[in-house]
């Protein structure tokens, strides 16, 4: 196998043309096996193969900065750099990301995770490059999707505008962007990617010395050029006219096209877009069938596709049918989602109200601003949004809908550890921002009863803003629903106290069985409203000064844990002893949440071995 020879991108470059087809067929059939036992991104990754490997045909990935958006396509990056041999250890804890991470490698020139900001980067190295005087280039990665963000549009704008050589590589596979359609541009493309045409150019250009538009007759010759071209081709792409020489369409499968477009771009020294069209989930039938599906995928049978674990009911999927109950009952309920409707459980409110749903694509910021002007003028929008996403949107929260008091409601999925995909996406930062704004109501479900009171509630009880935050997956043992009040007792228990909220309840329940094995009986607090926090009822249950361990799956700064402390020292009710349980000031890494519950002290048995500690010193 040629695959099995491939250790480094020196040995991409070292093949035989003849070979590199082979090496493609080879690396589909590697991500397939690979990704069926662990679970991953697949459509995207067998779509980029070709890409992938003109890639690095062309340029030294160890010294030229690739910067990839978002990341879901960097697997075949991967392979080819050192890193195939440990495939196995995908997504896994202590294996390989499933995104690009510097730390992994040389060639991972950034970290990626969330959209739309490789432009950005690449200008902000391409800038230092210059100004450090150095020589290498600079490619930013880009996909159609991540196009739709509006940050990939200030970094194009202003990347277009600055002349700083660098390359953006855009893989198309889904949306029409160049408005050029038709016999002759197609035509003009394949001559332009002819090494014919790419020897004469640097030819042509290398005439004129290092700077050709210092040059009178090289400007002469180029204006022509450029009236000819708009004579042609009309109309001009959306790059051309904010400053970037547009390459492409470019067959995204056709190796050697693409190889002679990235050198030719190598060789423009300055704003290059290369317009790459690709087939996502190509070259695995039932990925190619349905790509969407194929994205992201759990562990699956390579032969068939069909997942190996039955797909059960969770937390999005009882939102969405709860949310269409509740649309079906008030037409005023309208649904929002950002290029996430199956992830967050709203593909039936699409199909169900169509004319009440709303996609906005990777614009989270732009999806907050736009429920806030449904808001005002009186309907009731539901944005359900992934935890680490709505992060983008964090400016907009507090400008467009705070400020106004607006009835926006959140649907906070994946909120808290969410395990596999790592840093980028574990959903611990909106318990901090959320109850630090003024005005916003913290909701949080323990388990599918709760989660569908909770919603009826946050929809059609509560005044201003909303956020109501669950877990990923399915419910846990826990199975009531407390949610008339925003605390309460679940176990009576006079030596020491365990307060949660959400999935984490469970650990907590559980910990006080084991406590109570021990012959330690711990009292278990709820809360089902972490914002705002209410003074009387919280003294309420802290009459007694006992030591208090507060469980929480968030960072320790401006945690519940942290903000209950105040409320109690407030009114004199300070337990004994004060014990934060949180991830600290530590992102967690790639990990099952069992696996990243026990890292961070946060399972049953770490919650239960903290409170006996503090027994056996007789506090």
């Amino acid at each position: 196998m040629i695959l099995e020879t491939i250790h480094s991108p020196s040995d991409v470059k070292a093949l035989k043309e003849s070979e590199l087809p082979r090496l493609c067929q080879e690396l589909r059939e590697f991500l397939v096996k690979n990704v069926s036992r662990t679970g991953g991104h697949l459509a995207s990754n067998l779509g980029a193969v070709e890409l992938t490997v003109a890639i690095h045909r062309v340029f030294d990935t160890s010294r030229d900065r690739l910067i990839f958006d978002v990341g879901h396509q960097c697997y075949v990056h991967k392979a080819l750099t050192g890193r195939k041999e440990l495939f196995s250890t995908l997504r896994q804890m202590g294996g390989l990301s499933g995104f690009p991470k510097p730390y992994e490698s040389v060639h991972d020139a950034f970290i990626a995770g969330h959209a739309s900001n490789s432009v950005s980067v690449a200008l902000g190295m391409a800038r230092a490059r210059t100004l450090q005087k150095q020589d290498y280039s600079v490619l930013a990665l880009i996909g159609d999707g991540a196009l739709t963000g509006g940050l990939a549009y200030e970094g194009l704008n202003n990347a277009g505008a600055s002349g700083e050589p660098l390359i953006v590589i855009l893989n198309d596979n889904g949306m029409s962007i160049d408005p050029n359609v038709g016999a002759m541009p197609t035509h003009l493309t394949a001559l332009r990617s002819k090494p014919a045409y790419y020897h004469f150019k640097k030819w042509y250009r290398g005439l004129f010395g290092k700077h050709p538009m210092e040059n009178g007759l090289y400007r002469f010759n180029h204006r022509v050029k450029i009236f000819l071209k708009k004579t042609l081709l009309p109309k001009s792409t959306l790059f051309e006219d904010m400053g970037f020489t547009y390459l492409g369409p470019v067959d995204g499968h056709d190796l050697d096209r693409l190889c002679n477009v990235l050198r030719w771009a190598r060789e423009q020294n300055c704003p290059v877009v290369v317009h790459v069209k690709t087939q996502k989930g190509r070259g695995c039938a039932y990925a190619e069938k349905d790509p969407g599906h194929y994205h992201g995928v759990g562990p699956f049978d390579p032969v068939t596709g069909r997942g190996l674990k039955g797909e059960g009911e969770s937390f999005s999927s009882v939102f969405g049918r709860t949310l269409v109950e509740c649309a079906g009952e008030n037409e005023k309920v309208c649904a929002i989602t950002a290029a996430m409707a199956e992830g967050t459980g709203l593909a039936s409110f699409a199909r169900e109200y169509p004319q009440r749903f709303f996609d906005v694509a990777i614009a989270e910021g732009h999806g907050v601003s736009m429920a806030a002007g449904l808001a005002s003028q009186g309907m009731i929008p539901v944005f359900a949004v992934y935890s680490t996403f709505l992060q983008r949107g964090y400016d907009m929260l507090i400008h467009d809908v705070a400020l106004e008091q607006l009835h926006v409601v959140l649907g906070v999925d994946r909120a808290g550890l969410v395990g596999a995909d790592g840093e980028t996406h574990h959903g611990c930062f909106d318990v901090l921002f959320l109850s630090e704004i003024p005005g916003f109501t913290v909701l949080c479900p323990s388990d599918f009863a709760e989660l569908r009171s909770m919603t009826r509630k946050a929809l059609f009880e509560i005044e201003g803003p909303v956020a109501i935050r669950y877990p990923r997956g399915g419910e846990g043992a826990f199975r009531a629903d407390t949610s008339g009040e925003p605390i309460v007792r679940l176990k009576e228990g006079g030596d020491v106290a365990i307060l949660s909220y959400g999935i984490l309840i469970n650990e907590a329940l559980k910990a006080a069985e084991l406590l109570e094995a021990q012959g330690i009986c711990a009292e278990v607090i709820k809360l089902n409203q972490i914002s705002p926090l209410d003074d009387g009822m919280l003294q309420g249950f802290f009459r007694e000064t006992k030591t208090l361990l507060v469980l929480e799956d968030s960072f320790v700064a401006g945690c519940v844990g942290q903000r209950l402390a105040a409320t109690l020292a407030k009114h004199g009710r300070c337990p004994r002893r004060l014990i934060l349980k949180n991830l600290g000031k530590t992102f967690a890494p790639a990990g099952s949440v069992p696996e990243l519950w026990k890292q961070f002290g946060l399972d049953a048995a770490s919650v239960a071995a903290a409170l006996m500690e503090v027994k056996d010193h007789g506090e």
